[in-house]
Protein backbone atom coordinates (compact mmCIF):
# COMPACT_ATOMS: atom_id res chain seq x y z
CA UNK A 1 0.00 0.00 0.00
CA UNK A 2 1.25 3.49 -0.83
CA UNK A 3 0.24 6.53 1.22
CA UNK A 4 0.66 10.17 0.22
CA UNK A 5 0.86 12.53 3.18
CA UNK A 6 0.29 16.24 2.60
CA UNK A 7 0.89 19.30 4.75
CA UNK A 8 -1.24 21.86 2.88
CA UNK A 9 0.02 25.37 2.29
CA UNK A 10 -0.46 28.24 -0.13
CA UNK A 11 3.24 29.19 -0.22
CA UNK A 12 4.92 25.93 0.82
CA UNK A 13 3.20 22.55 0.51
CA UNK A 14 4.98 19.62 2.12
CA UNK A 15 4.51 16.01 1.10
CA UNK A 16 5.84 12.59 1.92
CA UNK A 17 5.08 9.28 0.23
CA UNK A 18 5.55 5.93 1.94
CA UNK A 19 5.12 2.28 1.10
CA UNK A 20 3.59 0.02 3.74
CA UNK A 21 4.39 -3.70 3.53
CA UNK A 22 3.09 -5.44 6.64
CA UNK A 23 4.83 -3.64 9.50
CA UNK A 24 7.63 -2.33 7.28
CA UNK A 25 7.50 1.34 6.30
CA UNK A 26 9.64 2.72 3.47
CA UNK A 27 9.95 6.39 2.57
CA UNK A 28 9.69 6.75 -1.21
CA UNK A 29 10.09 10.52 -1.28
CA UNK A 30 9.60 13.65 0.79
CA UNK A 31 9.84 17.21 -0.41
CA UNK A 32 8.18 20.60 -0.38
CA UNK A 33 6.54 22.41 -3.26
CA UNK A 34 7.50 26.08 -3.06
CA UNK A 35 4.88 28.30 -4.65
CA UNK A 36 5.43 31.84 -5.90
CA UNK A 37 3.86 34.08 -3.26
CA UNK A 38 3.65 36.93 -5.80
CA UNK A 39 1.56 34.84 -8.16
CA UNK A 40 -2.22 35.22 -8.37
CA UNK A 41 -3.80 33.08 -5.59
CA UNK A 42 -5.97 31.19 -8.09
CA UNK A 43 -2.95 30.40 -10.26
CA UNK A 44 -1.25 28.97 -7.17
CA UNK A 45 -4.27 26.74 -6.60
CA UNK A 46 -3.89 25.48 -10.17
CA UNK A 47 -0.19 24.82 -9.47
CA UNK A 48 -1.12 22.84 -6.34
CA UNK A 49 -3.64 20.76 -8.30
CA UNK A 50 -1.09 20.06 -11.05
CA UNK A 51 1.58 19.05 -8.51
CA UNK A 52 -0.78 16.69 -6.66
CA UNK A 53 -1.96 15.16 -9.96
CA UNK A 54 1.67 14.57 -10.93
CA UNK A 55 2.33 12.80 -7.61
CA UNK A 56 -0.73 10.60 -8.23
CA UNK A 57 0.52 9.70 -11.71
CA UNK A 58 4.07 8.97 -10.53
CA UNK A 59 3.42 7.08 -7.27
CA UNK A 60 -0.20 5.89 -7.63
CA UNK A 61 -1.07 6.17 -3.91
CA UNK A 62 -3.81 4.05 -2.40
CA UNK A 63 -4.59 6.58 0.34
CA UNK A 64 -4.02 10.28 0.93
CA UNK A 65 -3.70 11.75 4.43
CA UNK A 66 -3.70 15.47 5.13
CA UNK A 67 -2.81 17.52 8.15
CA UNK A 68 -5.82 19.50 9.34
CA UNK A 69 -5.29 23.25 9.64
CA UNK A 70 -4.44 24.83 12.95
CA UNK A 71 -7.08 27.46 13.49
CA UNK A 72 -5.32 30.76 14.06
CA UNK A 73 -6.60 34.29 14.39
CA UNK A 74 -5.91 35.40 10.80
CA UNK A 75 -9.16 34.71 8.97
CA UNK A 76 -7.75 35.56 5.53
CA UNK A 77 -4.93 33.04 5.95
CA UNK A 78 -7.42 30.38 7.04
CA UNK A 79 -9.61 31.03 3.98
CA UNK A 80 -6.62 30.71 1.64
CA UNK A 81 -5.49 27.52 3.36
CA UNK A 82 -9.03 26.14 3.17
CA UNK A 83 -9.06 26.70 -0.58
CA UNK A 84 -5.74 24.87 -0.95
CA UNK A 85 -7.10 22.00 1.13
CA UNK A 86 -10.23 21.85 -1.00
CA UNK A 87 -8.18 21.63 -4.19
CA UNK A 88 -6.04 18.82 -2.74
CA UNK A 89 -9.06 16.90 -1.42
CA UNK A 90 -11.01 17.21 -4.66
CA UNK A 91 -7.98 16.01 -6.66
CA UNK A 92 -7.78 12.92 -4.45
CA UNK A 93 -11.49 12.19 -4.51
CA UNK A 94 -11.68 12.69 -8.29
CA UNK A 95 -8.87 10.14 -8.66
CA UNK A 96 -10.77 7.68 -6.45
CA UNK A 97 -8.24 7.93 -3.63
CA UNK A 98 -9.60 7.85 -0.05
CA UNK A 99 -8.77 11.10 1.76
CA UNK A 100 -8.42 11.40 5.54
CA UNK A 101 -7.39 14.23 7.83
CA UNK A 102 -5.49 14.31 11.12
CA UNK A 103 -4.97 17.15 13.56
CA UNK A 104 -1.36 18.31 14.10
CA UNK A 105 -1.59 17.11 17.70
CA UNK A 106 -2.71 13.62 16.65
CA UNK A 107 0.14 13.39 14.13
CA UNK A 108 2.73 14.41 16.74
CA UNK A 109 1.25 11.95 19.24
CA UNK A 110 1.43 9.11 16.71
CA UNK A 111 5.06 9.81 15.78
CA UNK A 112 6.64 10.82 19.09
CA UNK A 113 4.12 9.81 21.76
CA UNK A 114 3.79 13.49 22.68
CA UNK A 115 1.06 15.63 21.11
CA UNK A 116 2.96 18.78 22.03
CA UNK A 117 6.28 17.71 20.44
CA UNK A 118 8.21 20.24 18.37
CA UNK A 119 8.54 19.91 14.60
CA UNK A 120 12.24 19.18 15.12
CA UNK A 121 11.43 16.30 17.48
CA UNK A 122 8.99 14.87 14.92
CA UNK A 123 11.64 15.19 12.20
CA UNK A 124 14.23 13.43 14.36
CA UNK A 125 11.89 10.54 15.12
CA UNK A 126 10.99 10.15 11.44
CA UNK A 127 14.68 10.04 10.55
CA UNK A 128 15.06 7.20 13.04
CA UNK A 129 11.92 5.34 11.88
CA UNK A 130 12.94 5.39 8.23
CA UNK A 131 16.71 5.19 8.71
CA UNK A 132 17.30 8.31 6.62
CA UNK A 133 20.79 9.82 6.49
CA UNK A 134 19.48 13.38 6.50
CA UNK A 135 16.21 15.26 6.64
CA UNK A 136 15.06 18.27 4.60
CA UNK A 137 15.61 21.67 6.17
CA UNK A 138 12.08 22.63 5.15
CA UNK A 139 9.96 21.15 7.93
CA UNK A 140 6.82 21.21 5.77
CA UNK A 141 8.26 18.18 3.96
CA UNK A 142 8.72 16.26 7.20
CA UNK A 143 5.18 17.25 8.20
CA UNK A 144 3.94 15.56 5.02
CA UNK A 145 5.92 12.41 5.87
CA UNK A 146 4.62 12.56 9.44
CA UNK A 147 0.96 12.62 8.41
CA UNK A 148 1.51 9.70 6.01
CA UNK A 149 3.16 7.75 8.84
CA UNK A 150 0.35 8.64 11.25
CA UNK A 151 -2.16 7.24 8.74
CA UNK A 152 -0.14 4.05 8.32
CA UNK A 153 -0.23 3.57 12.10
CA UNK A 154 -3.97 4.36 12.24
CA UNK A 155 -5.01 1.85 9.59
CA UNK A 156 -2.69 -0.77 11.04
CA UNK A 157 -4.16 -0.38 14.52
CA UNK A 158 -6.81 -2.82 15.78
CA UNK A 159 -8.69 0.15 17.15
CA UNK A 160 -9.27 2.59 14.32
CA UNK A 161 -11.27 5.19 16.20
CA UNK A 162 -10.44 8.06 13.87
CA UNK A 163 -11.03 5.94 10.78
CA UNK A 164 -14.24 4.23 11.87
CA UNK A 165 -17.17 4.73 9.54
CA UNK A 166 -19.58 4.06 12.41
CA UNK A 167 -18.47 6.92 14.64
CA UNK A 168 -20.20 7.72 17.90
CA UNK A 169 -22.68 10.52 17.62
CA UNK A 170 -22.02 13.22 20.17
CA UNK A 171 -24.18 12.73 23.24
CA UNK A 172 -25.97 15.98 24.02
CA UNK A 173 -26.58 17.15 27.56
CA UNK A 174 -29.95 17.66 29.14
CA UNK A 175 -33.31 15.94 28.87
CA UNK A 176 -35.89 15.53 26.15
CA UNK A 177 -34.85 16.02 22.56
CA UNK A 178 -31.11 15.39 22.34
CA UNK A 179 -31.04 13.47 25.63
CA UNK A 180 -29.28 10.22 26.58
CA UNK A 181 -32.45 8.33 25.62
CA UNK A 182 -32.24 9.69 22.11
CA UNK A 183 -28.50 8.99 21.99
CA UNK A 184 -29.04 5.37 23.06
CA UNK A 185 -31.82 4.84 20.53
CA UNK A 186 -29.59 6.22 17.77
CA UNK A 187 -26.61 4.09 18.83
CA UNK A 188 -27.97 0.64 19.81
CA UNK A 189 -24.72 -1.01 18.72
CA UNK A 190 -22.86 0.99 21.38
CA UNK A 191 -24.86 -0.48 24.26
CA UNK A 192 -23.05 -3.29 26.03
CA UNK A 193 -24.03 -5.74 28.77
CA UNK A 194 -23.97 -4.61 32.35
CA UNK A 195 -27.00 -6.62 33.44
CA UNK A 196 -26.38 -9.25 36.06
CA UNK A 197 -27.44 -12.81 35.25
Amino acid sequence: MIILGVDPGTVVLGYGIIRVEGKKLTCLTLDALKLDAKKDPFERLADIHAAIAELFATYQPDHMAMEAPFFGKNIQSMLKLGRAQGVIMSAGLAAGIPVVEYSPRKVKQAITGNGAASKEQVSGMLQHIYGLESMPKVLDATDGLAVATCHAYAIGSPIQASMSVNKLKKAPKGKGKGSWSQFLSQNPDRIQGGQSE
